[in-house]
């Protein structure tokens, strides 16, 4: 093996170093420290807001106590009705990607166990997310209730359709993948609003796509490849 190779094994494995210095018996908070660390600053999320407020969400609580030593692993886990809580890298990711403001409302598609309304609260004036799997809509209802969140609003109900009556949003964030994007959550979009979605028709693997409204046609960036449980109800009969 050359010195040239050698030196590259060592940069890649002192690169992972981070993810194994977490034990057992660590905190919760050191785990969460290593996590920013290393899945988060190190994969390239630089906004200090998004950094901060994951850094002190307590991701742990928003699993089954059974993997509450993996909570800041960065990787998905099942929370229920064959669904997962996302990575935190992709968490970070997607919030980074809508470019928040504290005075901005913002739809949420798929709640799942609350995680990411949590962490779009910590940054936004209003949160409004819709779960279309009543047992997970009540559970994470009452877990953000309790986590004394009070600027979520918790429906159980189809997200193609949106919020109408609580629109338009500044923002909307999809967190399940879908072949197109629900022509009514386009209408519920401000002007210069901006909609992140797992686009793509395969059920394995979509692209992270970025629209930004403007003059009611949207502009679209691809941002990278993801892999996201599919969207359920009304977008089954549209493919």
């Amino acid at each position: 093996m050359t010195n040239r190779k050698m030196f590259h094994l060592l940069l890649m494995a002192f690169s992972l170093l981070p993810a194994f210095l977490a034990y057992p018996g660590d905190s919760d908070d050191k785990r969460r420290l290593l996590m920013v660390e290393h899945d988060l600053k190190g994969r390239g999320i630089r906004d200090k807001k998004v950094l901060e407020v994951m850094g002190k969400m307590p991701r742990h609580l928003f699993v089954d106590a059974s993997l509450r030593d993996k909570a800041y692993e960065d990787y998905p886990l099942p929370i229920g009705e064959g669904q997962t809580i996302s990575q935190p890298y992709v968490v970070a990711l997607m919030t980074e990607a809508l470019r928040l403001k504290p005075t901005d409302r913002v739809l949420e598609l798929g709640t799942g166990s609350g995680y990411q309304a949590a962490v779009l609260a910590e940054l936004v004036k209003d949160v409004y997310t819709i779960e279309i799997r009543k047992g997970l809509a009540e559970k994470a209802e009452n877990r953000l209730k309790e986590l004394g969140y009070r600027n979520i609003r918790v429906k159980y109900g189809d997200g193609y359709f949106g919020w109408e009556d609580q629109s338009p949003f500044d923002a909307i964030i999809i967190t399940a993948s879908a072949n197109h994007i629900p022509p009514p959550l386009i209408k519920q979009l401000k002007d210069n609003g901006r909609l992140i979605i797992p686009l793509g028709s395969t059920v394995y693997f979509q692209t992270l796509t970025l629209a930004v409204k403007k003059k009611g046609e949207l502009d679209l960036e691809q941002i990278t490849s993801v892999a996201f449980v599919p969207m359920i109800g009304e977008v089954q009969k549209k493919r």
